[in-house]
């Protein structure tokens, strides 16, 4: 069986002549203006939105596409606002591109607009390195998913979303069960279960990322106290956000090289559908500063699962933090980095916090399908003190009676 994969190209726009820019500006502006009417109308059906955005000046692919995405960011992102800067979405139905070796720009994109005969070409500036990717999808040996425009300070920005068939990963009746916790302190942790054990964690520290968002927040809210020109603003947010996207990815490249280490490997990650996020920076950071670290990390670790041929499973994250690994029962956690088991016979005393809830993850992954799945809807609360209920059913004591210390993986 095979399964989409995907990844997206990056191009710049050559510098529109000023009609061009000015038609690009008002697509955005109109763009922009739909989607804040559809999703504070509350619509979250595609019917609902489409009654709101018709009367807009806009193309059916874009509309199309605001049918699809505004009624994710309340279900699937669970978004209370918007940011201010959401590219123009389209779907794959307008993508066109033209290639010709005798331009100095060989690509050139079609710049869907609304109306018969108004859409316009443009050169693009592309990435060398992902050149092939273009001649494919130019050849339509390649699929073309979801198209974005975006308009930063001084250039305009093509990210295209490209779908190809892989091999689909098969699960085996007997893998090595490898969860990720996501968290603050430590931004990325893993955790092979052989036997029922925990196994050589990975621990990817998430100090520089921490520094990097707390950072972010105070240098643009000082931007905006003082009226800073929104160049500005927009300069040092795509600053922050390249530095994070590169953390990002060397996380998620060092998961999956984790994972392949063991035999017969499944990654186990948490379910962002139950994911409901605490922190509060202020109404114009939310969201940007949370989505990143769960959304994108969990999305590029699947990814890159995708194409070395491993396995991902969701499972939902419910108690995974609060409870034992070992015996199931609820503990107590002292401070950020330490869990403690709160069952007298249960040989776990203390243990590193992140770890325990990796082991946690890894364990409610059952590939035999004989686990309680868990819904949102019903009460998972852990009767009697211990996790009779969940999905991870009753598990023998484990071989290795170790402790996983905090002094180990202090950094």
């Amino acid at each position: 069986m095979t399964t989409t994969a995907t990844k997206t190209l990056e191009a710049t726009l050559v510098p529109p002549t000023t009609g061009k820019e000015q038609r690009l500006e008002r697509t955005v502006a109109t763009y922009r203006r739909a989607l804040e009417n559809a999703f504070e109308s509350g619509a979250d059906t595609q019917s609902a939105v489409n009654d709101v955005v018709t009367p807009y000046t806009l193309t059916s692919y874009a509309k199309d596409a605001l049918k699809n995405y505004v009624p994710q960011l309340r279900r699937t992102y669970n978004a209370s606002e918007l940011e201010d800067d959401h590219p123009v979405r389209f779907t794959n139905r307008g993508f066109r591109i033209d290639h010709s070796d005798e331009r100095e720009h060989e690509f050139c994109w079609r710049v869907p607009q609304a109306g018969r005969g108004n859409a316009f070409w443009i050169p693009l500036r592309i990435n060398p390195k992902q050149e092939s990717l273009w001649f494919d999808l130019f050849d339509e040996d390649e699929t073309v998913g979801e198209f974005r425009l975006q308009q930063h300070r001084t250039n305009w920005v093509l990210h295209v979303t490209v779908e190809y068939d892989v091999a689909e990963p098969e699960t085996l009746d007997d893998p090595t069960r490898i969860g990720f916790d996501i968290g603050e302190s430590k931004l990325l942790t893993g955790c092979a279960c052989q036997n029922d054990t925990p196994t050589q964690p990975y621990i990817c520290d998430g100090g520089r990322a921490r520094a990097l968002r707390k950072e972010m927040f105070t240098t643009l809210k000082r931007l905006q106290e003082r009226d800073a020109a929104e160049w500005r603003i927009d300069e040092r947010f795509d600053h922050y956000q390249n530095a994070l996207t590169d953390i990002v990815e060397k996380a998620s490249r060092e998961a999956v090289e984790y994972a392949k280490s063991f035999e017969d490997p499944v990654i186990v990650l948490e379910d962002l559908s139950y994911i409901r996020e605490n922190l509060d920076y202020g109404k114009y950071m939310n969201r940007r500063l949370h989505a990143w670290a769960f959304a994108r990390l969990t999305k590029r670790i699947e990814d890159k699962a995708l194409e070395a041929g491993v396995p991902v499973e969701f499972v939902n994250p419910r108690y995974t933090s609060q409870t034992c690994h070992e015996c199931g029962h609820i503990g107590s956690r002292g401070s950020q980095a330490e869990f403690k088991c709160t069952n007298a016979e249960c040989w776990v005393t203390e243990y590193q916090a992140d770890i325990n809830a990796a082991a946690n993850i890894a364990g409610r992954f059952d590939p035999w399908g004989e686990s309680v799945p868990w819904k949102p809807e019903r009460d998972d609360s852990p009767r009697n003190g211990c996790r009779c209920d969940t999905a991870t059913g009753h598990r023998t004591p484990s071989r290795q009676s170790r402790q996983t210390t905090l002094a180990v993986f202090e950094s």
